[in-house]
C-alpha cells in the first residue's frame, strides 16, 4: 500500500520526536485551506529535517566511538576475497550487523596484520551509521582507564559509561597484565552487559588464543565466569595467514657509499 503524504510527514515527525497524527495534519490542512503542493511541500521540509537528525546523530555516535575518521575503516574497504576457508560466509555476513541484534559476541583471533582490528572497526562503525553508539580502545587503554577509574573514585561512572555504548570493541586483548582490582570491574562490565537489553555485542582482538589469555588477568575465578559470560553465545573467528599490512609496497634496493663513477 502506497504511503499518503500525511502518513510520511507523520513518520518523519516520529523520526524528529514530534507527537504529531495525520489527523492533525489534516486538520490543519483544512483549516488553512492548504492546496496539494503546500503539503508535498511541507512533506519535503520534513523529510529534509528527518535527514539532518539522522545525520547529526551518527556524527555524534561517531564522534563518541573513538573510531578513526581519517581513513576510516569499513565493510567496502576490507578485502574480503583475501579470506578463504569452508566457513568463509559467516564473515562476509556480519556487516548485516546480525551480531549485534542477536546479542551474539564476536572475538577476531590471529596473527598481527590479517585485518582483525578493521573487521572490528568496520562493525563497530557500521553501528554508529545505524545511529546507536560504538566505543572503541584497546586492551592498555582500558587497563589505564580502570587504573585511573579507581585512583580518581570514578570506578562507577567509568563502568556504567563502558557498559552503555550498542557495541564494546576492546582491541589486542593480551597486551598488558590486568591487576585483581582491575580484572575484577573488567569482569563487572562483561556481566552487566550481558543483561544489558536491546542491541548489543562486544568484540574482542588478540593474536593470542583464549585458552592462554588467562596469564594476562590476576584472579582466576573471576576471568572464568566473565569469560563464559562472553564466550556463552558468541562467535570466534581465527583468522590464518599472511598479513595484509604493506601489500602494496615498494621496495626500492639501494646502496650508500662513494660513487666510482665520478672518480
Amino acid at each position: 500500500m502506497t504511503e499518503s503524504v500525511f502518513d510520511q510527514i507523520v513518520l518523519s515527525a516520529k523520526a524528529l520526536k514530534i507527537d504529531l497524527s495525520s489527523e492533525e495534519i489534516a486538520a490543519l490542512v483544512q483549516k488553512e485551506n492548504m492546496s496539494e503542493q503546500s503539503i508535498t511541500d511541507i512533506s519535503t521540509v520534513f523529510r529534509y529535517l528527518e535527514q539532518k537528525h539522522k545525520d547529526a546523530v551518527i556524527e555524534g555516535c561517531l564522534t563518541f566511538s573513538r573510531l578513526p575518521r581519517k581513513d576510516p575503516k569499513t565493510f567496502d574497504n576490507f578485502d574480503f576475497s583475501r579470506i578463504h576457508g569452508k566457513d568463509v560466509e559467516a564473515l562476509k555476513n556480519i556487516p548485516t550487523l546480525s551480531a549485534l541484534y542477536a546479542r551474539k559476541n564476536m572475538a577476531f583471533i590471529g596473527p598481527q596484520g590479517v585485518g582483525k582490528t578493521h573487521l572490528a572497526m568496520a562493525f563497530g562503525r557500521a553501528v554508529c551509521e545505524m545511529g546507536m553508539k560504538s566505543y572503541f580502545l584497546k586492551a592498555t587503554e582500558l587497563n589505564q582507564k580502570l587504573t585511573n577509574a579507581r585512583k580518581f573514585d570514578k570506578v562507577a561512572s567509568v563502568t556504567t559509561g563502558l557498559v552503555k555504548p550498542s557495541c564494546l570493541i576492546i582491541d589486542e586483548i593480551g597486551r598488558c597484565v590486568f591487576d585483581e582490582v582491575n580484572t575484577q570491574i573488567f569482569f563487572d562490565i562483561i556481566d552487566r552487559r550481558s543483561n544489558k537489553e536491546g542491541p548489543n555485542c562486544m568484540i574482542f582482538t588478540s593474536n593470542k588464543n583464549p585458552s592462554t589469555w588467562g596469564k594476562h588477568f590476576i584472579e582466576q575465578d573471576s576471568l572464568l565466569c566473565a569469560l563464559d559470560r562472553f564466550f556463552d553465545d558468541s562467535t570466534v573467528f581465527v583468522i590464518k595467514g599472511e598479513s595484509y599490512r604493506g601489500r602494496k609496497t615498494e621496495t626500492i634496493s639501494l646502496e650508500a657509499g662513494t660513487n666510482k663513477s665520478l672518480k
